[in-house]
């Protein structure tokens, strides 16, 4: 997809003009003399959200136990009726997603559910771009399985340490791959891959196989039942805006909800028989079964309201203005920052197609003083090492506006060497 683009200011105020979702801005509590560009890690805090979240709070004064089987939305049965809502951004049945957990949590629950080493299939196929936290998990899954991660354990290489090479990871699932767990998108890069066709490539090799879709959730329309994706795991505080630590998601295609949940616990219990207090575990034959403990309140409350946001706006539409937004990022980095003695790169795919959320912007000398200097100057990115600041327009509450006065702040940092101010010692979060 081709955009034409002037990097003049008022071309910037004549997209804002015509963006069908700017009306969505209003929605959320944006900080003042800032422009908030790390939605990627934390989104805003929508006003609707702060208004479900008073609601529990209210109900929790008033109602006080009672209120697991009362008002308008009866705590007891909440994690269902949200999963229902996310399901329609994923593109999944409404009894295939469940809020529940946290992503690493639910990523030993899958993984515990679909590992299943047998005969020659014993090993999982992962990437060695992948977000640490996933790492960890299937290589505690494999210990507990009492094998050894180093043999089991194999990560797909990266060709230049940005990008994965599509064609040679099915060059890799091969007959001793048991299962794939993969990411959506890059957490670095921000590539995205093409989950249809490694579906499918896994699937007619007898491979299942799993995402962690963190990175792509509620900016990205998927199509897990179309696709026949196994199970997927993914958080509610980025691109859904559900608050810092809320809890996360996990999905599981209809077909396994028979395997038995492995890390199971009260409430995957059957909603029905569940304070008949058995203690033979009957689960849930939905994804709710994969449940393990009782869902924090206040946690979920703000994801509920959060998730109507997104698909008041449509999931596509905001496809649709992620896709300009961030190149028109690039185009504006390629004019002004590119060259001497700027000497910025783009460490994204150009393709916006090829994208999700955020542009990763590497300058391979000053990357970390130059972030700080931003934060001084009213912006907020992140850092990711070795050399990347992720900078992510969020099509909810970002404006092409803020996008060229990021480009022009970076300018500015360079011109008047601002960035010599700081330390080049990293901090402790980044």
């Amino acid at each position: 997809m081709n955009y034409e683009f002037e990097s003049n200011e008022e071309f910037s105020e004549k997209l804002d003009s015509e963006d069908i979702l700017s009306e969505f801005r209003n929605k959320f509590y944006v900080p003042n003399n800032t422009i908030y560009m790390d939605g990627n890690s934390l989104g805003l805090l929508s006003k609707d959200a702060e208004k479900s979240i008073n609601r529990v709070v209210k109900e929790w004064k008033q109602n006080t136990i009672k209120g697991w089987m009362t008002g308008d939305q009866p705590w007891f049965y909440l994690p269902e009726e949200i999963g229902k809502k996310c399901a329609q951004i994923v593109g999944a049945r409404g009894n295939e997603v469940i809020l529940t957990g946290s992503t690493t949590v639910n990523i030993h629950s899958m993984i515990s559910t679909f590992y299943n080493p047998q005969g020659n299939r014993t090993k999982i196929l992962a990437d060695e771009l992948n977000f640490p936290s996933d790492i960890y998990a299937l290589k505690g899954q494999i210990l507990m399985k009492g094998l050894d991660p180093e043999k089991e354990l194999i990560l797909i290489k990266s060709d230049n340490g940005r990008y994965l090479d599509e064609n040679k990871i099915v060059g890799s699932m091969t007959d001793e791959i048991a299962l794939i767990f993969l990411p959506s998108v890059l957490f670095r890069s921000g590539q995205l891959l093409d989950m249809q066709y490694l579906i499918n490539e896994a699937h007619k090799r007898g491979i299942l196989i799993g995402f962690d879709c963190c990175h792509s959730a509620g900016v990205i329309p998927h199509e897990f039942n179309k696709w026949d994706l196994d199970f997927a795991v993914f958080c509610s505080y980025k691109y859904m805006n559900g608050g810092p630590g809320s809890t996360a998601f996990l999905y599981i295609n209809k077909k396994h909800f028979d395997k038995k949940p492995l890390l199971s616990g009260w409430f995957g219990c059957d909603k029905n028989k569940q304070f008949n207090m058995d203690i033979e575990f009957e689960h849930a034959r939905s994804a709710g079964g994969w449940q393990i403990s009782t869902q924090g309140l206040l946690s979920a409350a703000p994801v509920e309201s959060a998730l109507d946001i997104i698909l008041e706006a449509g999931i596509n539409n905001i496809r649709e203005k992620l896709k300009k937004i961030t190149s028109y990022l690039t185009y504006l980095v390629d004019v002004y920052l590119s060259k001497e003695p700027y000497n910025f790169k783009i460490g994204t795919p150009l393709d916006p197609e090829k994208r999700s959320g955020h542009i990763s912007i590497e300058h391979d000398k000053e990357a970390v003083r130059i972030g700080k200097a931003m934060l001084d100057n009213g912006i907020i990115p992140d850092f990711r090492p070795p050399n990347i600041i992720r900078i992510a327009p969020i099509p909810l509450y970002n404006t092409y506006h803020e996008v060229w006065g990021v480009v022009q702040i970076l300018k500015k940092i360079v011109d008047l060497k601002e960035y010599k101010n700081y330390s080049k010692g990293r901090e402790i979060v980044s």
